[in-house]
């Protein structure tokens, strides 16, 4: 299984060549939950800190500013620490 992969502090330039404005939103209060990708997903957060935990792996924490990519296949808990508003996309 491949990791999850995080892009500290993205650059604008960079976001605005991927068209991350025009992605889908999703927020969500914090809380703490088990999650499966059945596709791989990027995501940009807005705001937010949160710990991703995959199934027998290492802890990954990303914030505000991230740009993340988790692998299709994997299954994980989400800790959402502070609020999160994200752009997503699956595929």
């Amino acid at each position: 299984m491949t990791e999850i992969k995080t892009h500290k502090q993205v650059s604008m330039t960079e976001l605005k060549d991927m068209a991350i404005d025009q992605w889908p939103i999703w927020t969500k209060d914090v809380s703490t939950f088990p999650w499966s990708y059945d596709e791989r997903e990027t995501c940009y957060l807005l705001e937010g800190e949160v710990t991703v935990t995959p199934d027998g792996g290492q802890p990954v924490h990303f914030g505000a500013g991230d740009l993340v990519t988790f692998p299709a296949g994997m299954s994980c808990t989400w800790e959402i620490k502070k609020p999160v508003r994200k752009h997503f996309r699956f595929g």
